[in-house]
């Protein structure tokens, strides 16, 4: 017995040992984080309100800020001040407000890190417990003497099942987390229904699928949360590009000169998996136009753990956009219009490969192919014409297929499309042979007519190309516009080409990569557009087909609140004809 006693003394002296040194050790990084850090102060909206700016002398940037009313030198002010003159007390004050701010949240931040490390330590002591207690049960029929002898004994298989069955320590917990989660590789997914979406993001704009009725598919992150959280990881890959690494060492220093700043920023999408933590994939601008540097970050519900730093050179990847096609030939120049503008004069990288069915209007669709590859001195550009009805996936798995220059970056591609030259480069990095596959979400536009009053109030369509809730919508229940590498698309099988007519064909080729190792990346893209026309089902469809093609006809004619007033609108002139009497009843009693 008295051993026992002892051994619950000593166990739990070991506890109370461990939780001092556990908050000791937090209580003096959070000291030395203090003092040491000294975050910028910025004047910049949302994102890069807590984010160091070129030339901040934020200490993961190594430069200097540039000089401003309140002095190069800080609060403290030994370095010189402004040219025009010395700092004014106003600006000191505005200065010290804002670091203080900033000092705040690094606190709040500690606070939060040692609340969890408090909880760890409780979990562990209540462990502990338990093995006494099982301690306890298992030995309480021998004599004393031997009583000690079997709890020393049950007490270390019972400490050793414990140690076994939790992680070494914090960076395994994390890593495991990391290896569970959909970061480098894809999973096998039953339905499209399976798969979390990302969000896309950049300095100013978050670009979100998920709306309801009340949120914008484009919005500022106004939420404290959701500001900070994206704060802190544009700040973490910014300190993690401008800290140089062993391999860097190595580099010449005319490649260490160059200082990332939020401005090098260009875009960035995320999703979280509630089971397993947040992913994050940030692209920055490199050191030529055709260069970037992209960062996978990921967070298990806990610090941030940088996945990836790697340098993503573009200049040599070349997209074939592939249209198939069935008349429409006023349509098909306004798309010409658009390629020329952003593949021919832009970007540079592109082939184009058009299949078109049937033999009518065949001769117009040459002529202005022709028309292009004189006035913008574009060869890269293949037509191919199938004498048979249309079928939008078996127009798309032939001029696939046709390609002969090798494993080619494919962009299948509506008509009725529009495209910017920010997508072509996001097109090239979100897609990745035997890995990565791109699968945009589209804005689609709403009906013009319906958006402006009336056609004579229609803007030219480079001004129509507004994300707003009232202008269109993220078009989440599509998937025939997609970036995938031919080489991955010849071995998932390409499409069903049995399926006729319009629909059907883009979500099977999306449920057999679903159903693959490779990982889908599903996230709104701001620099493509379905512009607006009016859709016609065909009779001929299937019940399951018309069914779909109605459906989105339904969506694409404007939104919730703009139907809901042209449904009401006879309410609506009867009101307005009922007040305009009333005044008038009074104007005559007046």
């Amino acid at each position: 017995m008295l051993r026992a006693v002892m051994l619950r003394r000593g166990l739990l002296l070991w506890v109370s040992r461990v939780g001092g040194l556990l908050v000791l050790l937090c209580c003096s990084l959070s000291l030395l984080y203090v003092m040491r850090c000294s975050p910028p102060y910025s004047n910049d909206p949302p994102l890069s309100h807590i984010l160091p700016h070129a030339g901040s002398n934020h200490p993961s940037l190594g430069g200097t800020r540039p000089e401003t009313g309140a002095g190069a030198a800080g609060v403290g002010g030994a370095g010189p001040a402004h040219s025009g003159g010395p700092p004014s007390a106003h600006s000191y004050q505005v200065l010290l407000q804002e670091r203080e701010e900033q000092h705040r949240l690094h606190i709040s931040s500690l606070k939060k890190q040692i609340a969890q490390l408090k909880e760890a330590l409780q979990e562990r002591s209540q462990q502990l417990k338990g093995v006494q207690e099982s301690l306890k049960k298992a030995n309480g029929g021998p004599a004393e003497g031997q009583e000690g002898g079997a709890a020393s004994q049950g007490g270390g298989v019972g400490e050793a099942q414990v140690a076994k069955s939790q992680p070494a320590d914090l960076q395994e917990f994390l890593k495991a987390q990391l290896s569970k989660a959909e970061v480098t590789s894809g999973i096998r997914l039953p339905s499209e229904y399976a798969v979390v979406p990302f969000e896309s993001f950049t300095l100013q704009r978050v670009y979100q699928l998920e709306m309801g009725l009340t949120r914008h598919p484009e919005e500022k992150p106004v939420r404290k949360d959701k500001r900070e959280e994206l704060a802190e990881v544009l700040e973490t890959a910014l300190h993690s590009l401008n800290t140089p690494s062993s391999e860097q060492d190595h580099r010449s220093a005319a490649e260490k000169a160059q200082v990332y700043t939020p401005s090098d920023f260009i875009e960035g999408i995320t999703r979280t998996e509630k089971d397993k933590g947040t992913l994050y994939e940030l692209t920055f601008r490199g050191e030529s136009s055709n260069e970037f540097r992209r960062l996978v970050l990921f967070r298990p519900f806990g610090p941030l753990l940088k996945v990836k730093n790697e340098r993503v050179d573009t200049t040599n990847v070349l997209i074939n956009i592939i249209v198939p096609l069935s008349r429409r030939t006023d349509k098909f120049k306004q798309f010409m219009h658009n390629f020329r503008e952003v593949c021919v004069h832009q970007d540079g990288r592109v082939h184009l490969t058009v299949v078109y069915f049937g033999k009518e209007q065949m001769s117009e669709v040459q002529s202005t192919l022709e028309n292009t590859s004189r006035e913008a001195n574009f060869k890269n550009y293949t037509l191919m014409q199938l004498d048979e009805e249309f079928s939008r996936g078996r127009g798309l798995d032939i001029g696939a297929r046709a390609w002969k220059g090798g494993n080619v970056l494919l962009f299948f591609c509506d008509v009725d499309i529009y495209f910017t030259a920010d997508f072509l480069n996001t097109c090239r990095l979100n897609a990745q042979p035997g890995k990565k596959v791109f699968y945009p979400v589209l804005f689609s536009q709403y009906n013009p007519t319906v958006i402006y009053g009336s056609p004579d109030r229609i803007p030219a369509v480079e001004q129509q190309l507004v994300i707003k809730k009232d202008t269109g919508f993220w078009r989440d229940f599509g998937f025939g516009m997609t970036c995938q590498y031919r080489s991955d698309f010849l071995n998932i099988g390409g499409f069903d080409i049995d399926i006729k007519g319009w629909g059907g064909e883009d979500v099977h080729l999306y449920r057999k990569y679903l159903h693959s190792n490779l990982l889908v990346v599903r996230a709104p893209s701001r620099g493509l557009f379905h512009l607006w026309h009016e859709k016609h089902c065909a009779d001929e469809l299937p019940p399951d087909q018309y069914r779909m093609c109605m459906q989105s006809k339904a969506m694409n004619e404007a939104s919730h609140g703009q139907l809901g007033m042209l449904f009401f609108r006879h309410e609506i002139e009867a009101h307005l004809r009922k007040q305009k009497l009333q005044q008038n009843s009074n104007a005559k009693k007046t």
